[in-house]
């Protein structure tokens, strides 16, 4: 037998007895890599990463969601909860590779990775078209604004009353999808390649607030600076995310939830949520079905 065979049999092992021991026993290493790369002739998504050792995973670098570090590493609630899971599934790896939240679904879908995990919230567009697993994250939404709020944006109501307003949003992003349910005009928003472009938007005046996930806004908050968070806004839909994946997948995600399930009863699965300031008992109380019905 190869060394190699020898170590990822012994860390499916591994992965397979972690299931409620610490958080730091379930951690494999993982790297960016490039879209694309080889397939096997596997259907099943969850045998072709146990035969090639490793799943490719759609991420994008918004914590506490998705990191990436300097060194190549994603990490973040999400991809740390999926590498997990993956460990006790006989799978030793996950490579993320960043892809804009417009693109994740169709990358999915041409096969240039094999799941989501990103902070993709559920809502139906987006469940007709993949297939997600139980909760991971759930989620509330607040703005970004000039320090003290100057044009006291509090509410979705807020921006459609005043159209002189400018929104900062990531195109495809939840947050893009709220304004349009609510009949927000595009005039008012202003697409931003990433968070830290909506900060500066904010800061040179291009946009009145920026429309982001709580957790996201306070990480911003704290390591760019130079605006405030608003409160949860009220108006907007309760949200979560899971893991995504292709329409074909219903097998591999039935399997998949079996795992998630016994993680989510883990130690290791508190550890996590503790770590990047999620609930874990809000993930608990909540199912993919209720959060799929979400409109937009």
């Amino acid at each position: 037998m190869s060394n190699e065979l020898s170590r990822r049999t012994l860390l499916r092992g591994l992965g397979a007895a972690a299931v409620g021991t610490p958080l730091a026993s379930w951690v494999a290493g993982c790297s960016t890599t490039d879209p694309g790369g080889g397939t096997s002739s596997a259907s099943n998504v969850l045998e072709r990463g146990r035969e090639q050792g490793v799943l490719r995973v759609a991420v994008f670098s918004e914590p506490p969601y998705t990191k990436l570090e300097p060194d190549g590493t994603v990490t973040g609630a999400e991809p740390d909860v999926l590498r997990a899971v993956c460990n006790g599934l006989g799978i030793d790896d996950i490579k993320g590779i960043k892809v804009p939240y417009e693109s994740m679904i169709p990358s999915l879908q041409a096969d240039r990775v094999d799941v989501i995990a990103a902070g993709l919230f559920m809502k139906q567009s987006r469940c007709a078209e993949v297939v997600y697993s139980e909760p991971v994250i759930v989620s509330t939404e607040s703005f970004g604004v000039p320090s003290g709020n100057p044009n006291d944006i509090l509410t979705v109501q807020d921006v459609l009353d005043n159209t002189e307003l400018k929104i900062a949003v990531l195109p495809g992003g939840f947050e893009q999808g709220i304004l349009n349910s609510a009949g927000v005009s595009k005039d008012q928003q202003l697409s931003v390649s990433d968070n830290v472009s909506g900060v500066e938007a904010i800061k040179t005046g291009r946009a009145d607030a920026f429309f982001l996930p709580t957790l996201s806004l306070d990480e911003l908050e704290g390591t760019v600076g130079g605006f405030e968070v608003t409160p949860v806004v009220e108006d907007a839909p309760k949200t979560g995310s899971g893991a995504a994946w292709g329409k074909d997948q219903q097998s591999a995600v039935d399997e998949y939830n079996a795992e998630l399930e016994k993680f989510k009863a883990s130690e290791g699965f508190d550890a996590i949520m503790d770590k990047w300031g999620f609930d874990a008992d809000a993930a608990r109380g909540v199912t993919a079905k209720e959060l799929c019905q979400v409109e937009g």
